[in-house]
């Protein structure tokens, strides 16, 4: 048996939140920011698992065939048990888990910033394990699957697809279907953190209670827009596109009462104008937007005046990479 670790890529969605629901494609990328995932013998009569940064809260279980009987931190570590019946482990030596998704956070606050944390520690864990164990797992199913049931059911798939190949993809929901895409050469882009957690479980609950208004549909087309533009390659064509994308998502959810723009994004969409765009990011209402821009000057003075309306600039660049493992022989 071997020590092994993984990492894998947070996550940034670009266009397609909530219509990914309907079928719609949505275009992903990941970025810089890694969750760690490291797997060593332990000698002890439990497994046992950290997550310093998460939880100084330490999790103890045993395991036979895959089955979970926890000793401590049931309630705080659901998802390592997801991945582990999952995998049907059963290991001859008790294995000591140590997850880091520190790069997660806003470093003032300790809050999350919405890129995907959940998603990238399921994925790092899943390879490390398999690593570890000479389990011959399938990496992208088990933690997909491992994430759905973690969230109750809810979610597109979309964060794991990202956090697993890395890079810019189109992902459609049905059977998990992905490409690769290109990022255009001309195609600037910043990220901003709003200071505001966001909740994608309570606005899924809340789109699943409201009643379908003609905006959802047209949100589904816009998004295919822009995927459809952005497989060409025309910085200035996604811009335009997307600008119509975050106006068909503007109405969604004034519509369906979702709030994605609240927290200060309505502000910085409106304020981004010529060859710059700017939209939240996933659930929205919170977390993480992106501006978008085919010019470099206009996106630097947008940077200046989203800084002046507390939005803080994170530095992140898109990751090529997707899940990253290294074993070592104990």
């Amino acid at each position: 048996m071997m020590t092994a670790s993984a990492s894998a890529p947070g996550k940034i969605v670009i266009c397609g939140e909530y219509a990914v629901l309907d079928g719609a494609p949505a275009v992903a990328m990941a970025v810089d920011r890694r969750a760690e995932a490291t797997v060593t013998i332990s000698g002890d009569d439990w497994h046992s698992v950290s997550a310093p940064g998460y939880t100084s809260e330490r999790g103890r279980f045993t395991a036979n065939q895959g089955r979970v009987a926890w000793l401590d931190g049931r309630e705080t570590f659901g998802l390592v048990e997801q991945v582990w019946r999952l995998a049907g482990l059963d290991p001859s030596e008790k294995l000591a888990l140590r997850l880091d998704s520190a790069a997660f956070y806003d470093a003032s606050g300790g809050r999350k910033i919405g890129i995907g944390s959940s998603a990238a520690v399921a994925v790092a864990l899943t390879a490390a394990l398999a690593e570890t164990t000479g389990a011959d797992l399938d990496v992208d199913a088990i933690a997909m699957e491992a994430h759905r049931r973690f969230q109750g059911g809810a979610g597109s798939g979309v964060d794991v697809a990202c956090s697993a190949h890395g890079g810019v993809i189109e992902y459609r929901m049905e059977k998990a279907q992905q490409r690769r895409l290109q990022w255009p050469p001309e195609l600037g882009f910043a990220v901003f953190w709003s200071g505001v957690p966001a909740s994608t479980g309570s606005r899924l609950d809340h789109l699943r209670a409201a009643a379908t208004k003609p905006s959802r549909q047209a949100l589904v087309t816009a998004a295919g827009r822009v995927a459809t533009t952005w497989a060409r390659g025309s910085a200035k064509a996604i811009v335009e596109e997307l600008r119509a994308y975050t106006e068909a998502l503007r109405r969604f959810s004034i519509d369906h009462d979702l709030g994605i723009f609240d927290a200060g994004h309505a502000a910085l969409a409106d304020a981004a104008k010529g060859k710059v765009v700017y939209k939240p990011c996933g659930a929205g209402g919170g977390d993480i937007g992106i501006a978008l821009a085919s010019d470099e000057r206009e996106l630097a003075a947008f940077i200046e005046l989203a800084v002046t309306k507390a939005f803080q600039h994170l530095q992140m660049t898109m990751d090529p990479r997707g899940v990253q493992r290294v074993r070592e022989a104990n």
